[in-house]
């Protein structure tokens, strides 16, 4: 199979270290405790809040994910799909530069290089090859890419890459969320990675 992955916030999980980088910037009070979802809507109630928070996210996908972590039952999944023999691609809708981040960081490679020092590129690791992942400037120009690589699965955290029209049909899409309403939605939800395996590799 050719398993279709988003990167941010579907692999990777940044809601700590989002947490952290808010409080040492004065932008949410110490005793603080949400998801990077959380995060972002508290943030953005304040004034200029959205520009504050395209400052922060800019911050952490580049120069703080060193602090970022798998999802847990991530590296199982990626384990079981190398053991099949499964094909993983990441297509990932991220800029080279955060709006507003005054550090300038390339977040491409500084995602890339967070994949290889979590074993993604090697060969005791989960071996998916670098002309695998995939980054887009745009969510047209991501739904095109995953069109394009032929994918029999797309997992993905948002809604909206999952229904935009132009998604292509005959990839079957996986919504990553602990809190999306299930019914009416045209595609699976899975609330952990755990449920996703099962639907992959199981219920296939």
């Amino acid at each position: 199979m050719r398993i279709g992955l988003d990167f941010d916030n579907t692999i990777i999980r940044y809601d700590e270290v989002f947490q952290q980088a808010a409080k040492e910037r004065g932008l949410v009070v110490g005793g603080f405790s949400g998801t990077k979802q959380q995060v972002r809507d508290a943030i953005r109630l304040q004034p200029e809040g959205e520009m504050k928070w395209q400052a922060l996210q800019g911050y952490v996908y580049g120069r703080r994910i060193r602090q970022a972590k798998l999802f847990p039952g991530v590296r199982q999944f990626l384990r079981r799909a190398r053991k099949n023999g499964d094909t993983i691609l990441i297509v990932s809708h991220k800029t080279e530069y955060g709006h507003f981040d005054r550090d300038n960081v390339n977040l491409r490679g500084a995602a890339l290089r967070w994949m290889e020092m979590n074993g993604f590129f090697s060969e005791d690791g989960f071996s998916i090859l670098r002309d695998h992942v995939h980054f887009a400037s745009t969510r047209s120009e991501k739904v095109s890419r995953i069109a394009n690589l032929n994918c029999d699965f797309f997992v993905d955290d948002l809604e909206e890459v999952l229904s935009d029209p132009a998604f292509p049909p005959s990839v079957r899409r996986i919504l990553l969320s602990a809190s999306a309403v299930v019914a009416h939605l045209p595609y699976k939800v899975c609330s952990d990675w755990t449920a996703i395996e099962e639907v992959i590799f199981l219920d296939r």
